[in-house]
């Protein structure tokens, strides 16, 4: 990384399931205060990677085989869930996962619970998830369940950022929201990395994850098939085709005019 200093290190990480294998010998790296998304499909091991960064993967049936995972230059591997918040990693799960009948305030409460340092440190972070989220505190007594999607997301990252992380891990953070609240979620991340926190993102929305990071990583099957600068990848030709939805336009121009020559034979393969 030329010289810049690591948030996280993960070095030849394998994990799996049982017999099920979901990483295989997985290397990336999250420099202090950058942002780094990890694309990929459907089981593809993005979630596992989080997982076995955080220390949850126990908790799903998963256990790391084999490589190591450091932050700010000390393994972390051996720790505790709880412990690895402490050390200033927090994680925002898949389908937000909130506290449906805990009022906001008491979700919020719950994610300061290992959170390193005084009240008045609480008090900071508080303050700092209500500023981000302005629709947080004047829905402070209302129970969780009953906020929007949307909402709920901003609530589930806001309960991650009461632990005063250095890095924070997104696990899909726009799943199933619409357009305009996708927009704005990727605004908060934006916002929170300019404010000095370190992002891992997994997002299956490759346009919005590669216009957020720095760097990118590609998984396929558990492993990495490609890395580098996110700007580069968004100007692959492989990633434009398999995750930005970017059609090949010799191919397409190709198939048009093949239909156009044959009309008979395409409307009746179309018709199969």
């Amino acid at each position: 990384m030329g010289g810049t200093a690591l948030a996280l290190e993960v070095a030849d990480l394998s994990a799996g399931y049982g017999p099920v294998r979901a990483l295989r010998q997985v290397s990336l790296t999250v420099p202090e205060g950058g942002v780094v998304t990890v694309l990929g499909g459907n089981g593809a091991g993005k979630s596992t990677l989080l997982r076995a960064v955080s220390r949850t993967l126990s908790f799903h049936g998963g256990a790391v085989t084999s490589g190591t995972v450091s932050f700010g230059g000390r393994p972390i591997g051996g720790l505790a869930p709880d412990r690895v918040v402490a050390a200033g990693v927090s994680q925002v799960p898949e389908g937000r996962q909130v506290f449906a009948r805990m009022t906001v305030e008491d979700n919020l409460r719950a994610g300061g619970l290992g959170a390193r340092g005084d009240r008045a440190r609480k008090a900071a972070a508080l303050k700092r998830v209500h500023e981000l989220f302005p629709v947080l505190a004047e829905r402070a007594h209302q129970r969780a369940g009953l906020l929007s999607g949307g909402e709920q997301q901003m609530l589930a990252v806001g309960r991650a950022l009461m632990a005063s992380p250095k890095l924070l891990l997104l696990d899909e953070p726009s799943l199933g929201l619409a357009p305009l609240m996708a927009a704005r979620i990727a605004d908060t991340i934006r916002e929170i990395n300019a404010q000095g926190t370190a992002v891992l993102l997994v997002e299956q929305n490759a346009a919005l994850a590669l216009r957020l990071a720095t760097r990118a990583y590609v998984l396929e099957v558990g492993e990495v098939t490609l890395s580098g600068p996110a700007a580069e990848l968004a100007a692959s030709d492989e990633v434009r085709r398999r995750y930005l939805g970017v059609v090949d336009e010799e191919a397409a121009a190709d198939a048009a005019g093949a239909a156009a020559v044959h009309p008979v034979l395409s409307r009746w393969e179309g018709g199969r």
